[in-house]
């Protein structure tokens, strides 16, 4: 599905991503750890076309994506939930959506009824504007506002972080959902080392801008990754 192949990413004379090699099958669950700092957010901005590559390449269901604008990425059915959230706070949480379904190919009118039935909250609050929203509103309105333009990849930088202990089990539990159906792959960016490796079916981890570790989750050392975690 994903296939990055010795990417390097700088900002400005600071190289940031070193020859990173990283896939992700179609259907799975692939989780990305490692301190703050190290390059995480790099990489997905980097697959989103957010930030150029100095040299290598990505590849998405058969297209070539290095050269693409951040908008065709969308649209080939790349879902992202930045870090922060980053909802549109003066639009209501019914717009918010509306917004996501620009990306969605089959250019559907209305929002798919599956995602209330993964965030019933939502359909409590159309009216509100994402501004007024806790955060762990914003946060299912985030991954809700990914998920109504019917992606393929879904991305998650850090979606627990900050966020209260039973939005963190509803964000588990629907990322369980979504590999039980096997239709959307995710690549997740947690440093929630438990609830990493009970969805992820393999595992990377990075440090100073490289891949130091990967694996099926399964086999992973968790003493030998803990190190590379912030605590």
């Amino acid at each position: 599905m994903l296939e990055i192949q010795k990417l390097s990413v700088s900002y400005g004379e600071t190289q940031i991503l070193r020859d990173i090699d990283f896939e992700v099958e179609a259907g799975k669950v692939v989780c990305l750890m490692g301190r703050n700092g190290v390059g995480k957010t790099t990489l997905l901005k980097s697959i989103m076309g957010l930030l150029p590559p100095r040299t290598g390449r990505i590849g998405f269901d058969g297209h070539e994506l290095t050269r693409l604008r951040p908008d065709q990425r969308a649209r080939l059915g790349i879902g992202y939930v930045p870090q922060g959230r980053e909802i549109f706070p003066l639009l209501t949480v019914l717009e918010n959506l509306q917004v996501g379904l620009l990306a969605n190919p089959k250019k559907p009118r209305t929002i798919p009824e599956k995602v209330f039935e993964y965030f019933p909250a939502l359909r409590t609050m159309l009216d509100r504007r994402g501004g007024v929203l806790s955060g762990g509103q914003q946060q299912q309105l985030a991954i809700a506002r990914a998920l109504v333009s019917d992606p393929k990849l879904l991305i998650l930088d850090e979606p627990t972080e900050g966020i209260q202990p039973s939005i963190i089990l509803l964000i588990g539990r629907v990322l369980e959902e979504l590999k039980k159906e096997g239709r959307v792959a995710v690549l997740l960016v947690e440093q929630y080392f438990e609830f990493a490796l009970k969805l992820a079916d393999s595992c990377y981890v990075m440090e100073k801008g490289a891949i130091v570790m990967r694996g099926d989750a399964a086999d992973m050392d968790k003493e030998a990754i803990k190190p590379y975690l912030a605590f």
